[in-house]
């Protein structure tokens, strides 16, 4: 398999599951690096979730595991243990998604990676920070939504508390653990010295809801509560039309005006004029405009807004994103062949000039590399016999 993309020559060893780790390592595969993930006898129970077209090839499985290369290896056994340990030698990244505990227990945390591999970049992927009293809490998407406040927000919309409709807080927390890796790597290559890193769910989504949530409470003594009005305000959603429903934000006062002037409503006054007034009383803007927008259809609303540069959009299903003109203009999906037929997947959403990623590869099956790795192993060693033999 021939890498490219910015991280080609990285090798990472993956004993990440589910979504949070997978979803960081598939980004790295994407851009170039090699992850060679690590599977137990059973394999990684994302494989069994969804539909897919062979068993163990579930759509979210094969989504977040393309590029990589799977070895199993039963950890329980000495004999694969030594294997790891080998792999580690010639390792970049080692990434894990086990409870502290556990992986400590296996003879795989941080002191001993590091005994093998000083200046290997270590990634723990968990649940609750491993410094908290909550260190060793199982943590799932949902678990983490409820801890963050996002069910919390959801319900100062819509009444009742709910989750979001993705697996939002699995996705933030692998972004974040990409972003906190390549960091890690970027000291590397500056200063030669590996580093243990952390990644934890409910840290990564607390901080990512109070970008916005924290405003009032941050200062001392608080201004307010922890909250960012206009996004809780229960009219903040999709606007009916006479058709349909779409998405629209008349927000700054250029485009107020320019959306004020063409349509005229009976509503408008001074009293909305500046954005700082609008925000005192947003969720009475957002109703009136709710209104106003019944008045006319869907497609008729998006004409009239893109001529005033107003933003605006319908609503989609997630089917018709595989179809969106503008995506397949900037080419985002990418068609990969596999043993299991043709895979069209969502590519990578970043663009470099020099070293642009790419899918390489669908996922694989389990275990499907074993061979192929046992083979670089014993070609590694021979040729450092070699080398110490020179010597």
């Amino acid at each position: 398999m021939e890498h490219t993309g910015p991280l080609t020559g990285v090798r990472v060893i993956d004993l990440t599951a589910m979504v949070m780790g997978p979803y960081c390592t598939q980004i790295m595969a994407d851009m170039g690096a090699d992850v060679i993930k690590i599977e137990p006898p059973a394999g990684d129970n994302t494989r069994y979730i969804s539909v897919g077209p062979e068993p163990g090839m579930a759509g979210v499985f094969v989504n977040v595991n393309r590029g990589k290369r799977s070895v199993v290896l039963d950890l329980r056994t000495d004999e694969d243990k030594i294997t790891l340990r080998r792999l580690i030698e010639d390792a970049d990244v080692f990434i894990h998604s086990m409870r502290a505990k556990a992986i400590a227990k296996l003879g795989f945390g941080y002191d001993d990676v590091a005994a093998i591999n000083p200046s290997i970049v270590y990634t723990n992927c968990y649940g609750y920070g491993h410094r908290g009293r909550d260190a060793d809490k199982p943590a799932y998407d949902d678990t983490i939504q409820a801890e963050c406040g996002l069910p919390y927000a959801q319900e100062q919309l819509t009444g009742e508390p709910s989750y979001v409709g993705t697996i939002i807080a699995d996705k933030v927390a692998g972004m974040t653990a990409l972003y906190a890796t390549t960091m890690a790597l970027f000291h590397r290559e500056r200063t030669g010295e590996g580093q243990e890193v952390e990644v934890a769910m409910f840290e990564t989504m607390a901080a990512f809801m109070l970008v916005e949530h924290a405003n009032g409470a941050m200062f001392s003594p608080p201004l307010g509560a922890a909250a960012y009005p206009r996004a809780l305000t229960p009219n903040r959603k999709p606007y009916r039309t006479k058709d349909g429903y779409i998405s629209a934000l008349v927000y700054n006062d250029k485009q107020w005006s320019a959306f004020i002037g063409a349509v005229q409503p009976p509503w408008a006054g001074e009293h909305f004029a500046t954005l700082e007034q609008r925000a005192r009383q947003i969720d009475t803007v957002y109703m009136l405009l709710g209104e106003t927008f019944l008045e006319r259809t869907t497609k008729e609303w998006l004409d009239l807004l893109e001529s005033l540069h107003v933003p605006a959009a319908p609503v989609r299903t997630l089917d018709e994103l595989f179809d969106n003109p503008h995506l397949n203009d900037v080419g985002l999906f990418q068609t990969v062949d596999s043993a299991y037929g043709p895979v069209r997947f969502p590519g990578p959403p970043t663009w470099f000039s020099r070293t642009p990623g790419r899918i390489d590869g669908s996922a694989p099956r389990l275990g499907e590399h074993n061979d192929e790795v046992a083979a670089q192993l014993r070609a590694a060693e021979s040729a450092r016999s070699d080398a110490a033999t020179r010597a």
